[in-house]
């Protein structure tokens, strides 16, 4: 079966509810306005924290510290600052959206800095600077300045996040089809299903990158772009690779 035919099939399954998803881990959300700069935080803060960890289990204990009056400032940058370390990581332990107490508070308090120095707390005037260009973004975020947001300026956490902020945000990217799949441990076992990276890549220390790449170069001159498939091969890792051929 050649990859085009597999890729539309995974897309029949997903299209079709074959491959679950019907409730994804960010769906944990408070129901903010989407253009809202609470809503923009939300879907940002906690991203940071999105490693080696169960993204639905992230993602119910972020919705759970902003309904807590007692704990809602953390997502705001200047009143985390404001409070000071201690406080913000009693409050990011409470719910357990925090894990490693120490090294997780301050990645979020290093954002919070990065936040209000640069955008005076206002993180939708990084994608204003860089007139909502992914490529810009990318480039502002990974390379230019890639020490003021830690983690979320990983290879698979900052594709994540710009994917997850078109999801559940306002945001109308340019060139969006330049946004790549986010190679997840989940995303990086399907592409080795399917015969795009081999099994000592997949082992590999840059197979993020590999993963990246080797999509970028199949889909080009199809009517696919990788942001289109990102969900459908985390939902078909997720579930244990059901077969491609129950879509006939």
């Amino acid at each position: 079966m050649e990859l085009v035919e597999k890729i539309e099939k995974l897309l029949n399954l997903y299209e079709k509810g074959l491959l679950g998803g019907e409730v994804m881990p960010e769906d944990a959300n408070p129901g903010l306005k989407k253009n809202s700069l609470e809503n923009y935080l939300y879907f940002t803060l906690p991203m940071a924290l999105n490693y080696q960890r169960n993204s639905y289990t992230l993602w119910q204990a972020a919705l759970k510290t902003y309904q807590d009056d007692e704990t809602r400032f953390v997502f705001s940058p200047q009143e985390c600052l404001n409070k000071g370390f201690l406080e913000v990581q009693k409050a990011l332990v409470k719910y357990r959206v925090a894990l490693q107490k120490d090294k997780q508070t301050e990645i979020w308090l290093a954002l919070c800095q990065t936040f209000v120095e640069l955008f005076n707390g206002d993180i939708r005037k990084l994608f204003k600077n860089n007139l909502y260009d992914v490529d810009q973004i990318r480039e502002y975020m990974q390379v230019l300045n890639k020490k003021r947001f830690p983690y979320l300026s990983g290879t698979k956490l900052c594709n994540y996040w710009l994917y997850v902020i078109w999801q559940y945000t306002d945001m109308e990217y340019i060139n969006l089809n330049h946004l790549t799949v986010a190679p997840d441990t989940h995303v990086c076992k399907a592409t080795f299903k399917l015969g795009l990276i081999n099994e000592v890549e997949l082992n590999s220390t840059n197979v993020q990158k590999l993963v990246i790449t080797r999509w970028n170069d199949a889909l080009k001159g199809t009517k696919y772009c990788p942001i289109d498939i990102h969900t459908p091969l985390w939902l078909w890792s997720r579930g244990g690779f059901i077969d491609l051929e129950v879509e006939k």
